[in-house]
């Protein structure tokens, strides 16, 4: 399938299911939080999707294989389960947590979610645009080079440190104070898949012990 049908395929399939996640457990389509979650998170998504789509296709398609069944190592394999785990966790309890009140959000609070939201999925496509061999599975490409410059000059993970931003902002979004609890979780599993990361990096990418010690953080800057 040529690349424009598929992403249109995908994302539609995507929209579908992940809408279904907001409103069946919200019990109601009466949800502006979630209309504007949704919203924010299509078009911070697909921005930069149409720009690869034009400067660097490829660079697309490497972040379309993805998954647990994509990644060769067993240790991946599990780390992507348990993050897609925890991220649909985090969304249900979140709309629950609406739905039945267990947690009164101001709607400033949950439009501030919104913006970590966008800024998450912001620096994950400008990891993409700076950084043409930052596939969805963790493995080294033929001729890959460390990149050192950009975001990578203050942690080397910046994708992760995104989707860690992102995490923060979901249940905010959606209007829950109870669904920050799977940030943690989804942390925890970041920080397992980065370790097994490096492990391969470290033996297989030329130049990588050398950026280590120049970039000394993993995922947050001063932390960790």
């Amino acid at each position: 399938m040529k690349t424009v049908p598929k992403m249109l395929v995908f994302g539609l399939v995507e929209l579908v299911v992940f809408g279904s996640m907001l409103f069946v457990p919200a019990g109601s389509f009466a949800y502006w939080q979630a209309w504007v979650f949704l919203a924010v998170v299509v078009v911070s998504a697909w921005v930069p999707i149409v720009y690869l789509l034009r400067a660097n296709p490829a660079a697309l398609q490497a972040r379309m294989r993805g998954g647990p069944t994509a990644e060769t190592r067993t240790a991946q394999k599990v780390a992507i389960a348990g993050l897609y785990l925890s991220l649909a966790a985090m969304v249900v309890v979140s709309v629950l947590d609406h739905r039945f009140g267990w947690a009164r959000v101001p709607a400033a609070v949950c439009l501030a979610g919104d913006v970590l939201v966008a800024v998450g999925l912001g620096v994950v496509g400008f990891v993409i645009v700076q950084n043409s061999y930052a596939a969805a599975t963790v493995r080294v490409q033929e001729g890959q080079q460390v990149v050192s410059t950009g975001l990578y000059g203050l942690v080397r993970h910046p994708m992760y440190t995104g989707n860690v931003i992102m995490m923060v902002g979901i249940p905010l979004a959606l209007g829950s104070y109870w669904g920050l609890a799977f940030v943690v979780l989804g942390v925890l599993v970041l920080a397992s898949r980065i370790r097994d990361e490096e492990k391969l990096l470290r033996k297989e990418l030329d130049g990588y012990p050398e950026y280590t010690d120049k970039v000394r953080y993993r995922l947050i800057p001063c932390m960790w």
